[in-house]
């Protein structure tokens, strides 16, 4: 596909950056990025053959600080909101966003709008909520949002442009999933209609690692690693047991990234269902026929589902949450149902152990590697509103943290290839048939 990568700006920057760093490569001092520092996305091609020649709108633009910046410092509000579910690491964002603003740039105007969007809207009635260096100095070490989150008024676009205006806001960053960004950039475009001048900037924040194109949202290796510790304890239970069978419900909506990564990192886990790949529960090659097997081998088995398998099958009458995303059917405890009954029947004694952790790990506070991760993301969105870059989104694509257009980053989803290597590594290391479907039933 071929997409546009250019970035809108507001104007020309003009404003040296307060920000002192060196123009010279070489001389072992911080460099400003230039606009002519681009990355192509892709990382390989198929021989034989060369790259093909890029154009402008093909290549990435590098985040960073310029030396010249659209901004005045002194004359800046800065708002910071988050939306939709918790995700380990939005309190390091946040965090980093208000140092950066005020120790590199002497912003010292920052208001965070508690509940989401919510609190931006003046019905709400919930306080702003002013923030500096000191307030938010050790909120990265506790889990969930400082600001406190909430679905749903992402909307209601006029009258969150009308509170930016009355505030004399000139820029806002948004962490949120996908959803949210869309209102992201809805925001965006109603100010430029009024011809406000705002920088609106999105942090890409689900757990799931469902924004396309970004190698990895924050929070998701933190959500991993709680993820093996679960996978851990139900593989000591299943092991404990005759017929034990250890069961876990993992987070994936409409992505099995989590599910898979906890396989491969676990090495304990024997199936892994996930959106992605159909399987057939019962028939010849159904994924309980393949079970009983697993038990009749080995005597115990460990199962990860992830929260969005089989949702076309269990969702009769589709309902929505405030957020617009699909209320789901509980499939952990439909197969837990299913593996009971499917074992009763076969008169075959199981001892199942269902553990259902999703709120425990996106509550959790981040890991080192996320830390870091939510540090530059907060650092490189700043950078990129104070040179009066908008409607943009700060992701890292292949190692490079770069300026990605909001528009082109949730035009769809990203989902686990179920022809690519990390599939066939997470079949390679749970021994699970390829493919679980009864192709001739």
């Amino acid at each position: 596909m071929d997409y546009n990568f250019i970035i809108e700006e507001l104007g020309k920057p003009a404003v040296h950056s307060p920000i002192i760093m060196s123009k010279n490569l070489g001389d072992k001092a911080a460099n400003y990025v230039t606009e002519n520092e681009r990355f192509v996305r892709l990382s390989s091609f198929i021989m034989p053959g060369e790259q093909p020649a890029v154009e402008r709108h093909q290549v990435l633009e590098r985040a960073g600080p310029r030396e010249f910046i659209y901004f005045s410092p002194v004359l800046v509000h800065a708002g910071i909101v988050s939306c939709g579910g918790l995700c380990p690491g939005i309190n390091d964002v946040i965090r980093s966003i208000v140092r950066c603003l005020w120790m590199r740039y002497g912003v010292k105007r920052i208001t965070g709008f508690q509940y989401g969007y919510l609190g931006m809207l003046p019905e709400s009635g919930i306080d702003l909520k002013p923030l500096d260096p000191d307030m938010t100095d050790d909120i990265h070490k506790i889990g969930g949002t400082f600001l406190g989150s909430a679905r749903g008024g992402g909307k209601e676009v006029e009258k969150i442009a009308d509170t930016i205006q009355k505030l004399n806001m000139n820029m806002l960053f948004v962490i949120g999933g996908d959803g949210t960004q869309r209102g992201t950039v809805e925001i965006a475009e109603e100010l430029e209609k009024r011809n406000y001048k705002a920088a609106v900037i999105g942090i890409p924040k689900t757990v799931d690692n469902d924004f396309a194109l970004i190698d990895r949202s924050f929070g998701f290796n933190t959500a991993v690693a709680k993820a093996v510790e679960v996978v851990s304890a139900a593989h000591v239970e299943a092991k404990s047991a005759i017929n034990g069978i250890g069961l876990v419900k993992l987070m994936g909506r409409d992505s099995g990234f989590i599910a898979a990564h906890t396989a491969l990192a676990s090495h304990e886990v024997n199936f892994v269902l996930i959106p992605e790949v159909p399987f057939n529960l019962e028939g010849y090659n159904g994924f309980l026929h393949h079970l009983e097997e697993r038990l009749v081998s080995r005597k115990h088995a460990v199962i990860i589902v992830a929260e969005g398998a089989m949702q076309d099958q269990l969702i009769t009458d589709k309902k929505y949450d405030a957020g617009g995303n699909v209320k789901m059917a509980d499939v952990g405890i439909y197969m837990r149902s299913r593996i009971i009954k499917h074992f009763e029947e076969k008169d075959i004694d199981i001892s199942l152990k269902y553990i259902d952790p999703s709120y425990a790990i996106r509550s959790a506070p981040a890991n080192p590697d996320d830390s870091i991760y939510c540090e530059r993301l907060g650092n490189a969105a700043v950078h990129a509103a104070m040179a009066g870059k908008t409607k943009l989104i700060i992701g890292l694509v292949n190692n490079r943290f770069v300026h990605l257009p909001i528009r082109v980053v949730i035009s769809h989803r990203n989902k686990v290839n179920p022809e690519s290597s990390l599939w066939r590594d997470t079949i390679d290391a749970t021994n699970q048939p390829p493919l679980m479907v009864n192709r001739f039933s």
